[in-house]
């Protein structure tokens, strides 16, 4: 694999996206706590740092500045952060300021990797008319970024379209991988992966343990994993999967207290790759999860088509699903906030869902719904746990 940073770095980077806060607000970052994260994290010789404009309201580049980059000698650390084009209309300027902006709050002259930010399907013409990608160019010409690439969230299709026009220019994209997006019909981590492989691009990998819901599971489902190997996490068996890829740089974890670092570190170094055995513990969780009683939706869309409120109800069905499964209701929150309004990953021009407390309860839905699901009854359950 080629090598993107100088020296090789090992296979756990460092998340700054759910870093400890001081209060239930996002921009107040425990920035002592963060130090001691950060201190042990390298001193276990772990190098890469991921991060990007809009995390924690912008304080995560900041935090970046406080806990690394005046910390550490520049040669102790890679810097990865982002830029977002979620305004279809954004200028050249604009975008110089932006990154401007992140390199004065990091306090530092340039970056190890440089994304664009959360690249998906109906961008393609955005990105081109913006001119994005010969921006993303010039900054590796200038010296400003040492390798570029971009962030991605869509199916497998669009990215091989991105990746047929655009792999020859990047360096590096990141994904989703995850063992339990690994086939799913949605995500597409498997098709994702393997086109990136195809491509000649390096993978860094984000949501390694979905938000923390691969750490969360059923009783029967985590006596699974600790018959096989009652010494370690339920983190661990997640984050081990995409690191036994090929063609992966790093996988990152987005750690919030120093007991997951401690935890992470520790597992990267000593647990290596997955054997064959172990592949099979996973899938024999993975059969105990299909056991849980869920709504059985088949995402046809069907119940969107007509609905007045344009709820995405697939997409709460699944985060209602995902919630019975790992009782993780924090992740479960920030899904739906993802499906119940728009997303910084939404294509410009698509139109605004709906929450589910919206619903008029018509019956539209549930008229068209093939599974006869109970979706105003869902709706209503939805809005009382995540809203």
């Amino acid at each position: 694999m080629k090598n993107y940073f100088g020296a090789p770095i090992k296979k756990l980077g460092f998340g700054f996206m759910r870093l400890p806060t001081l209060s239930d607000k996002q921009e107040d970052i425990d920035i002592e706590q963060v130090k001691k994260m950060v201190d042990l994290y390298i001193e276990r010789g772990f190098t890469y740092f991921d991060t990007a404009f809009v995390y924690h309201g912008g304080k995560s580049e900041v935090a970046v500045k406080q806990a690394i980059t005046e910390r550490y000698a520049r040669d102790k650390f890679q810097v990865t952060t982002k830029l977002p084009l979620w305004n279809p209309n954004v200028t050249l300027d604009e975008m110089r300021q932006t990154t401007q902006t992140s390199l004065d709050r990091m306090g530092i002259s340039f970056f190890d990797l440089y994304f664009l930010h959360g690249i998906g399907p109906g961008r393609e013409e955005m990105l081109d008319k913006v001119k994005a990608w010969d921006y993303l160019q010039s900054l590796k010409d200038s010296g400003t970024a040492k390798n570029i690439g971009f962030s991605y969230h869509g199916d497998a299709d669009t990215l091989q379209k991105f990746l047929d026009a655009h792999a020859k220019d990047i360096d590096i994209i990141q994904l989703q991988i995850n063992y339990l997006d690994w086939d799913d019909a949605g995500v597409q981590s498997r098709k994702c992966y393997e086109a990136a492989v195809e491509h000649g691009v390096g993978v860094i990998v984000m949501e390694p343990v979905k938000g923390g819901t691969l750490s969360n599971f059923t009783p029967a489902v985590a006596d699974i994993f600790k018959k096989a190997n009652p010494n370690v996490s339920l983190a661990s068996w997640a984050l081990r999967f995409p690191q036994s890829l090929d063609g992966v740089v790093t996988v990152l974890s987005g750690m919030s207290n120093i007991e997951q670092v401690d935890d992470n570190t520790t597992t990267t170094d000593a647990l290596g790759v997955l054997s064959d055995a172990e592949r099979e513990v996973i899938a024999a969780a993975l059969d105990e999860l299909k056991k849980v009683p869920t709504i059985p939706c088949t995402a046809c869309r069907y119940c969107v088509d007509d609905c007045p409120k344009n709820i995405n109800t697939p997409g709460v069905i699944n985060v209602m699903n995902d919630y019975t499964k790992y009782s993780n209701l924090a992740n479960a929150k920030r899904s739906y906030a993802q499906v119940s309004g728009r997303n910084p990953f939404m294509a410009p021009d698509a139109p605004t869902p709906g929450k589910a407390s919206d619903c008029v309860e018509c019956g539209s839905c549930e008229h068209h719904c093939p599974q006869h699901i109970k979706i105003i009854e869902t709706h209503k359950k939805a809005a009382s746990l995540f809203e």
